[in-house]
């Protein structure tokens, strides 16, 4: 029972949060921010800067994607573990066709992951930046409809713990595939 009355909880706030009126001028910026955090533009832009970087530039790109690509499968064993269905809504037909499921946040998750290695590894000013960048995703993915508040808190807790395993495999990592780190 209380379980449910949280769920309820959840689903209340998710609706007070979510944007309703369609000609909000929000509107714009949270479908910019909600498909920035797609897995397929972020390791896109990874590869690119791989690509075209070397030292300490490259490296952090190699590091980034590998703990996203890790990450996106855990993220997927708990989405189909769990089966929580996304709220009620016409946006996102990509996300709703393709991942029914929104419990954990993926982009949540990879934004905050995102974050916290380029604030422990890379330039500060990038650090803050993805930190704001996640949160803007996170939101924006309520805002749009495609995720309860709580899927988006628990994408940003287990981006945070996934961040943190992708510091401490770093080292192993960088000495076991130094042609790609």
């Amino acid at each position: 029972m209380w379980f449910e009355r949280l769920l309820k909880l959840d689903s209340d706030l998710t609706a007070k949060i979510r944007l309703k009126d369609t000609r909000s001028r929000l509107k714009p910026f949270a479908i910019f921010f909600a498909h920035s955090g797609d897995s397929w533009f972020v390791l896109l832009a990874l590869f690119v800067i791989w690509l075209t970087t070397d030292g300490n530039w490259h490296r952090l790109a190699a590091i980034m994607a590998a703990g996203a690509i890790g990450l996106a499968i855990v993220v997927l064993v708990i989405k189909f573990s769990i089966k929580r269905r996304r709220p009620e809504g016409k946006w996102g037909a990509i996300y709703r066709n393709t991942d029914p499921h929104s419990f954990p946040s993926g982009h949540a998750a990879r934004t905050s992951l995102l974050a916290v290695v380029a604030l422990a590894l890379g330039p500060l000013w990038l650090g803050f930046i993805l930190a704001v960048w996640a949160v803007l995703v996170s939101l924006a993915r309520v805002w749009m409809g495609v995720h309860y508040l709580s899927d988006v808190i628990a994408g940003i807790l287990l981006g945070i713990l996934a961040g943190y395993v992708v510091l401490l495999l770093t080292p192993w990592l960088v000495t076991t595939f130094p042609a790609i780190f």
